[in-house]
């Protein structure tokens, strides 16, 4: 099966669904649930329908419940609209989108903490040793070699002289 076309279906799969429980599953222990993604496997059998809930710990456990005993329906619905000759079936996943995206933020805070801290701890500092580490030759060394080379340059000219008498 072409990988384009089981990705449009898993797309459609998750609109439907998301619509499914907005507008037709009228269980009261269904919290504010947003269905995330659908996967779908190659070969169109088996679906996983990604969902967030917004709430409490208990809400997110009852919302579990209540979209399990919904799978049926929304099973035979998604069949229904679909069209495909063997109904994928649907399996939800309490995605933990929410629990990451919280918990990187707090490790995000803890870094920029931990930033300021060393920040301050810098204020006032001096490196060690000299400003410049690097060895550089000393002056008198260039001079000496400019000294030397136009004495070379010299004794070249005076036996040039010699030359011409």
């Amino acid at each position: 099966m072409d990988d384009a076309k089981t990705r449009r279906l898993a797309e459609r799969i998750a609109k439907i669904v998301a619509e499914l429980l907005e507008r037709r599953i009228k269980d009261p222990r269904l919290g504010f649930v947003t269905v995330t993604e659908a996967r779908l496997t190659n070969d169109l059998r088996e679906a996983k329908v990604f969902y967030t809930v917004f709430g409490t710990p208990e809400e997110r456990a009852d919302t579990a419940v209540a979209l399990k005993s919904a799978t049926g329906i929304i099973r035979s619905e998604v069949g229904r609209l679909i069209g495909l000759r063997h109904t994928p079936s649907l399996e939800f996943i309490a995605d933990e989108l929410q629990e990451n995206a919280q918990h990187i933020e707090e490790l995000v805070a803890a870094a920029k903490l931990r930033d300021a801290e060393l920040a301050r701890s810098r204020e006032g500092a001096q490196w060690a040793g000299d400003p410049d580490p690097y060895k550089k030759p000393a002056e008198d060394d260039w001079a000496d070699e400019d000294e030397d080379e136009d004495d070379d340059d010299l004794e070249d000219d005076e036996d040039l002289d010699d030359d011409e008498a």
